[in-house]
């Protein structure tokens, strides 16, 4: 007997959860696994694999890339979308994809913006708190393009 894939209804609300985590390398995987959680529980399951990448790819900058001690991932889930944002606190430095290198010494880091701008179906940075700054967000949007 197949499985039965939960769908939901066109008309159904959004639905937003929050996870506030230490900027720690697990981070990444504690998101991947909280995603994976919440759209199998939401009939989102065609979205798990590119989600866990990209979310591991936002986590995984913060750490890489700022000294804050802890990180908010907000994970809102709608009839036809994943829309995933990581907060830091961090005043300094946008991300912005960066072209990638091909030569043997090339720098380990650098491409994981370049990864969700080429997945996502959309994405966008944000600065928060006016002028100046007291933090930014990475975020990016999923399609359920599931057959109903």
């Amino acid at each position: 007997m197949p499985a039965l894939a939960l769908i939901p209804p066109a008309d159904a609300p959004a639905r937003s959860y929050t996870m506030r985590a230490p900027n720690i390398p697990e981070t990444a995987k504690v998101a991947r696994d909280m995603l994976s959680g919440l759209l199998t529980a939401t009939g989102h399951t065609s979205l798990t694999e590119m989600a866990r990448l990209l979310v591991s790819e936002v986590v995984s900058n913060v750490h890489l890339h700022t000294q804050v001690t802890q990180l908010t991932l907000e994970a809102t889930i709608r009839p036809d979308r994943l829309r995933v944002s990581v907060r830091d606190d961090d005043p300094c430095g946008m991300p912005w994809p960066q072209r990638a290198m091909t030569a043997p010494e090339a720098e380990e880091h650098g491409r994981g913006l370049m990864l969700v701008q080429a997945c996502a179906d959309a994405w966008g940075a944000v600065w928060h708190g006016g002028r100046p700054p007291t933090g930014k967000s990475v975020w990016f949007e999923l399609l359920d393009r599931q057959e109903g």
